[in-house]
């Protein structure tokens, strides 16, 4: 591989990064909305909103992973 196309993978990577952190900040935003608003059937949608947000976390981790060089220490 060479590092023009390295380049672009990792800058896909940092894009891809940027839109999975926009979306747990709205999932976040959404929760905050629906916890204020209250109602028995809003907290199985909060639960299943946080449930994104955790797999959203979870990716959003990995992609950091292949971001950051390994350092052998």
């Amino acid at each position: 591989m060479n590092i023009a196309s390295e380049m672009k993978s990792e800058e896909v990577l940092r894009v891809k990064l940027e839109v999975l952190r926009r979306e747990h900040r709205d999932l976040d935003d959404a929760i905050r909305a629906l916890e204020d608003k209250g109602g028995v059937a809003d907290q199985f949608t909060i639960r299943r909103l946080k449930k994104q947000k955790l797999t959203l976390k979870d990716r959003i981790a990995a992609l950091e992973d292949q971001l950051t060089p390994d350092i052998i220490a």
